[in-house]
């Protein structure tokens, strides 16, 4: 049975007995007799469990927090509009947040996600009351509800920082206008309520709804996810990044967890260190109780969401259940981009970064599945620029029910929660922290890798060799931070896995580096011309070496009328080509602008001290041996014409910038200037509406009063002057 057949109608009963915080963060009294009611049947409670999952298919999980709002990293970004941003999501994508606090979807969020805890908290109690509480379905309901609470932790401490944590269902009289409880004391509480319940939940292939509910598959690899935050770092009041050893008495009973290994053992995990062997801990419990294996192809997980056809104890251990026409912005928000299409059109919001698509080794599988570089107009598939990727794993066009052409929103489309690539990885993390790369922690890697790369040429290259080659404890760390982001892109995971490593203003710096680096590169044949430009660059820019063969254009012909991605022939798809221009054209070949978006040329032409701005040619008159320039714009025009040995006088200006695109990424880190401070402005401010209806919280410190929030600054290449033109 496919839960998401009855998330709206199974919920109702269940919401009406719940509490639940109300904007003045009142609580309305209930009566005993109406949760003694919901909870003394499995039906009325599956109602009430209903209530939680239902909160999913409302607009600030399905449209923000499921994607739009897990961007700015050196994965998944979009670029925002120019100048001081506004009130909107624009400011997320732009690291901008202090510009947001009147924004009514945060404080739409912040209220969704409080809502879910209460509920689940009520669950949660409902079910210890219950007089049949210890049957094996009511467990599995309790189960439910500390899983949906944990994730909504998860998701506020990653978007929030610090946040009020609710540990028990609200009481008449309790006080709940609670201030900031700090990011990893609500890890930990929500890791022993996990470890209590997860041996009394069902597998997903014997639960009813499988993985469109929370199951012990998917209670397990949270543990484990959760475990490595509480081993990570965050962002502190007082703006830096720290872990909880870093400052806090780790050893206190609010930051510890006591659970069981594997094979029986009691533990405890209070260090950073034992927190990543619980994550260890867990995700070999998984693999001995409830092992699986990779899908063959890594496509099928999404082919399966995107058919929705749900499979059970296979790669998915959790995904949520959209219901089409409600909620589930899957293919609309995130996606392929598709316009005035049979099957309906799109508003994406979730884009991938050029340079992350160039990351990608010759012969992964999964560069051409996850990133999009073309889109779909009128049910005919074009090509698009390196600005202009999106994620390629979800596309309504090949949705299995036909949405129809004036459908957008609500596509019923599932998003996965957690793969077993994510088990194999953390595990592959975790031991390597514990004991360096072990043939354990390599033989997670490689399972990965070895379906990536299961049919390229270079597989002993790129699985066996790589794989071995990593002998060293740092080596491979970069190995994991690298393939969680070539096999999770557009899977909102990267931005929460920079935070925790303190690697997310390292990355985004790279990525503007890299990018900027890449531009350069497809703009040298100019540049080498110049001596004094060129001694620049390379003394400022030595790594530019490294993508000279990074294409600059990707060429294309279209194979077939059809609507598919193989209607597209590409010529090349990462590196430059060595025919010219006009060649290519001439035999037939489409371009669109790649590594050469990176960069802004802005040319400007002067003349005996006049300034003629932008516009300007030259033109050389073969018959009698003159030349003529026409300079400017009416009404500031000129025209003259001189014999072609004569010096002109016209000057042209070349000046190189980092594009538009690269600087508005991340323009409230150093506002776009490679500058930081190391920190990046990750947290969302806490809403006005909330902070007025409180008295105990505020938006003090994490880094608020640090965000730039200006345009962003254009990093300055090189300048190269030609005289007489």
């Amino acid at each position: 049975m496919k839960l998401k057949n009855k998330y709206i109608a199974l919920a109702t009963v269940g919401i009406m007995v719940l509490t639940a915080c109300s904007d003045k963060l009142e609580v309305t009294s209930q009566s005993q007799m109406d949760q003694e009611m919901v909870f003394s049947s499995t039906e009325f409670a599956t109602n009430a469990i209903n209530g939680v999952y239902v909160l999913f298919c409302e607009d600030p999980y399905t449209s923000r927090m499921c994607g739009v709002w897990m961007q700015n990293t050196d994965v998944e970004a979009e670029v925002p509009q120019a100048g001081v941003p506004a009130s909107d999501r624009r400011a997320v994508w732009s690291l901008q947040a202090p510009a947001i606090t009147g924004f009514n979807d945060v404080y739409n969020a912040w209220n969704n996600n409080l809502l879910a805890i209460e509920r689940a908290n009520q669950i949660r109690f409902g079910v210890d009351q219950s007089s049949i509480g210890k049957i094996d379905e009511m467990q599995q309901i309790k189960g439910e509800a500390t899983c949906l609470k944990a994730f909504r932790y998860y998701l506020m401490c990653g978007l929030w920082g610090d946040v009020p944590y609710y540990d028990e269902a609200a009481k008449w009289g309790d006080v709940i206008d609670k201030p900031r409880t700090d990011k990893n004391v609500i890890y930990s509480r929500c890791l022993q309520q996990l470890v209590d319940i997860e041996p009394n939940m069902k597998w997903s292939d014997v639960n009813t709804g499988g993985i469109e509910r929370m199951n012990r598959d998917f209670a397990i690899g949270l543990i484990a996810r959760l475990a490595l935050f509480r081993a990570g770092y965050g962002l502190t009041k007082d703006g830096t990044m720290k872990r909880a050893d870093d400052y806090l008495t780790v050893t206190a009973d609010s930051l510890t967890v006591t659970y069981k290994d594997m094979n029986g053992n009691e533990k405890k995990a209070s260090t950073y260190m034992e927190y990543y062997q619980m994550a260890k801990d867990y995700c070999q419990k998984i693999i001995q109780l409830k092992n699986r294996d990779l899908n063959p192809d890594f496509y099928t997980a999404f082919q399966n969401e995107m058919n929705y056809t749900v499979v059970n104890n296979s790669e998915v251990l959790a995904e949520v259940a959209f219901v089409q026409n409600y909620g589930g912005d899957v293919g609309w928000s995130i996606g392929v981009t598709n316009s005035g299409c049979s099957n309906g059109s799109t508003t994406i919001q979730v884009g991938l970064i050029p340079s992350y698509y160039m990351s990608f080794a010759d012969g992964d599988y999964r560069r051409d599945i996850t990133c999009a570089n073309y889109n779909h107009t009128a049910d005919t598939i074009q090509a698009v620029a390196a600005t202009s990727i999106k994620v390629g794993k979800w596309d309504r066009s090949l949705a299995a029910k036909e949405l129809g052409n004036n459908s957008s929103k609500g596509t019923g489309i599932n998003f996965p929660l957690m793969r077993w690539s994510d088990i194999l990885l953390m595990l592959a993390e975790a031991e390597n922290e514990l004991n360096g790369p072990t043939a354990l922690a390599k033989e997670a890697l490689t399972k990965v890798r070895a379906r990536a790369f299961a049919s390229a040429k270079n597989y002993a290259e790129q699985v066996t060799n790589y794989v071995n080659s990593l002998n060293s404890k740092e080596d491979f760390f970069k190995a994991i931070v690298n393939e969680r982001a070539w096999e999770f892109g557009g899977e909102g995971l990267r931005k929460f896995d920079l935070v925790r490593w303190n690697l997310y203003a390292n990355k985004i710096e790279e990525a503007m580096r890299t990018m900027l680096c890449w531009g350069i590169s497809s703009y040298m044949t100019d540049i080498e011309k110049d001596e004094i430009a060129f001694a620049k660059v390379m003394s400022e820019y030595p790594d530019v070496s490294k993508y000279a063969n990074w294409a600059n254009k990707l060429w294309y012909a279209k194979a077939g009328k059809a609507n598919k991605r193989t209607d597209i022939k590409w010529f090349n798809t990462k590196y430059k080509v060595e025919e010219e221009d006009a060649v290519m054209t001439a035999n037939g070949w489409q371009s669109v602008n790649w590594g050469s978006q990176m960069i802004k040329r802005t040319r400007t032409y002067s003349y005996k001290g006049v300034d003629y701005g932008t516009d300007g040619k030259k033109t050389v008159n073969k018959n009698d041996g003159t030349v003529t320039y026409t300079l400017g714009t009416a009404p500031n025009t000129i025209e003259f014409t001189i014999n072609s040995d004569e010096p002109s006088g016209v000057s042209r200006k070349d000046v190189y910038q980092a594009s538009d695109y690269a600087t508005r990424l991340y323009r409230g880190y150093s506002n776009g200037a490679l500058k930081g401070n190391g920190v990046a402005p990750y947290i969302l401010p806490i809403g006005i509406t909330t902070l007025n209806a409180s008295g105990v919280l505020n938006n003090d410190g994490y880094c608020f009063n640090k965000t730039e929030m200006g345009e962003g600054i254009n990093v300055d290449v090189t300048t190269i002057i030609t005289e007489n033109w």
